[in-house]
């Protein structure tokens, strides 16, 4: 999520209610239970909701060539800030709305970057 959050040191305010109602979307930071590792989670944004098309950049370092998906119900899109070093929907597809445990709110560590993360 470089650069809106760092690889470490950020502490970040997060809750898990939201999501168990509908209540996230477009640009929300999620902590999501990441689809290739169960015991990993991982924090990413949702650019999509269910029924989105979206089209992205199969490979940003490569070319120019894009691929188009629609995101299925039940799922969202997820993407790391970070467009070149982000493992994401972009590799593993959308991803099912139960892998989402929670919602980050806002910074509270470091200090100096206290605040939101939109």
């Amino acid at each position: 999520m470089l650069p809106t959050l760092n690889l470490t040191g950020d502490v970040i305010l997060a809750e898990h209610l939201s999501h168990r109602f509908g209540k996230i979307g477009l640009g929300d930071v999620v902590l999501v239970r990441s689809p290739r590792d169960p015991k990993r989670m991982v924090t990413k944004r949702i650019l999509g909701l269910e029924g989105d098309r979206l089209t992205f950049s199969a490979d940003p370092l490569v070319g120019d060539a894009s691929v188009s998906v629609l995101v299925p119900k039940g799922h969202v899109w997820i993407q790391g800030d970070n467009l070149y070093a982000s493992t994401d929907s972009r590799h593993f597809g959308p991803v099912p709305y139960s892998l989402i445990e929670g919602k980050a709110l806002l910074r509270v560590w470091p200090p100096e970057y206290f605040g939101s993360l939109r």
